[in-house]
């Protein structure tokens, strides 16, 4: 018998598609957009050069930002429609920082999205140290309107690993967004990142324990990619860095897993890198073979979501 309440099936921890079978009764999909926003770690304000992993905003999929945000969403629904001819869409604004500009400019871009008839809420990508007040105001206005969720990427808790990332905020500057996010009740999802250079599986699960202390709505658990032309790629082919193996990814996923409440939504578990631009791990394109390791590995270990959680 499965131990795990937010499960209709076999799954040990909450399922972005149970979530979304409880929300919105059926299957929804991301359309991924780019607004055409830049980043703070990109055009000096806090940083250059991005952080280490950094590959252009983690959209290698989307449309062009030259393209108008309907335009994009035609683009996204065609592609949708192969697998669902009548499907419902959370807009995704998922490359580089999607809150650093006036709120006026926000507004020329997620309104459009919003107003499309198949869009039934945004995902916006973001930084927690690009949330000042009337941009916080805005979010707000939009929560009361629509489906909401700010996607927030920690990547790790630990200041010393955000600091050899190059990631520009220390971990007080999250926290103290979560908090701002709270107050106005929007829904976050927090991104971690396991495998960053030079921490180890224990401090991968205390990021995860720490997060789960604020009752995110959400996490996504993320394996880190080596990409083409990035500075990490540059370090593991000096040798200066290394990957994690399946076996360890899968191990230190369920002792997050464990420690993160129950009712946080997992919206993933494992990622997708560009694989005409992957260098390593090349066992992550294995993704199916990922996730039922996982599944596997949790029911042999009489493991669920929450299990330590207190």
């Amino acid at each position: 018998m499965n131990p795990f309440p937010y499960s209709l099936d076999n799954k040990r921890y909450h399922t972005l598609a149970y979530h979304n079978r409880q929300v919105y009764g059926r299957r929804i999909w991301k359309a991924v957009l780019d607004g055409g926003f830049t980043c703070p770690n990109l055009d000096g304000t806090c940083g250059k050069g991005g952080c280490i992993f950094c590959d252009g905003g983690s959209g290698y999929f989307t449309n062009a930002a030259a393209m108008p945000i309907p335009r994009q969403l035609e683009a996204e629904l065609a592609r949708i429609r192969q697998k669902d001819p009548d499907p419902r869409m959370i807009a995704y604004f998922q490359v580089h920082t999607n809150t650093y500009a006036p709120v006026e400019q926000l507004r020329q871009v997620y309104e459009p999205a919003l107003a499309h008839p198949a869009v039934v809420g945004l995902s916006i990508g973001t930084r927690p140290d690009c949330l000042p007040p009337p941009v916080l105001d805005y979010l707000e206005e939009l929560s009361r309107r629509t489906n909401l969720t700010v996607e927030l990427g920690l990547q790790t808790c630990m200041d010393d690993t955000a600091r050899r990332i190059n990631r520009g905020y220390p971990f007080s500057v999250f926290v103290r967004a979560m908090k701002e996010l709270r107050s106005r009740s929007i829904r976050t999802c927090v991104h971690l990142i396991n495998g960053l250079p030079g921490e180890s599986p224990e401090q991968m699960v205390e990021s995860a324990r720490l997060v789960g202390q604020l009752h995110p709505e959400a996490v996504k658990l993320q394996l880190l990619h080596v990409i083409r032309g990035t500075v990490l790629a540059d370090w593991y082919a000096a040798g200066a860095c290394s990957v994690m193996s399946q076996w360890d990814y899968v191990s230190v996923i369920l002792r997050q897993l464990e420690v993160l409440p129950p009712e946080t939504v997992i919206e993933r578990i494992t990622g997708d890198g560009d694989r005409k631009k992957l260098i390593a791990p090349l066992w992550s394109t294995r993704k199916i073979a990922v996730l039922s390791a996982i599944d596997k590995a949790q029911a042999q270990a009489d493991s669920w979501q929450g299990k330590l959680f207190s």
